[in-house]
């Protein structure tokens, strides 16, 4: 079956295992996935992260972080969608939850926060809201 929208399905994922406490999850790996997990590493929402190539297709290996039994990441909120992309130039890049979270963007450079994107003067597709 055909996914039409698999960075939703890959945030859908991360949403319905923190709701169950689980600790790790496994999603269908892609360029995108994994550089939306790295970001998720880096600023400290998820423990870790692999890609694991055992069999065809590979799947990305997320371990979740919970500090005192409650989970790190609260809220995942997908922005850009496939009927209606949205797209900000580095002075429109959204503030979420008045610093307290982070916008992930697409820019020409790569994937990245919007802190680090408005740093480097880019504007791109706003990809996602995490807090």
């Amino acid at each position: 079956m055909n996914m039409t929208d698999p960075i939703a399905d890959m945030l859908t994922r991360i949403r319905n295992a923190i709701m169950a406490r689980h600790t790790r999850v496994l999603i269908p790996a892609s360029n995108m996935k994994v550089a939306i997990a790295r970001i998720l590493k880096e600023e400290g929402y998820v423990r870790d992260f692999d890609v694991v190539r055992d069999n065809l297709p590979s799947m990305i290996r997320i371990t979740l972080r919970y500090v005192d039994k409650r989970p790190v990441l609260t809220q995942l909120k997908r922005v850009s969608k496939p009927g209606l992309r949205v797209y900000t130039k580095r002075d429109g890049i959204p503030r979420v939850r008045g610093g307290l979270g982070i916008a992930i963007l697409s820019t020409p450079q790569g994937v990245m926060t919007g802190r680090k994107a408005y740093q480097l003067g880019l504007g791109g597709e706003v990809v996602c809201y995490v807090w």
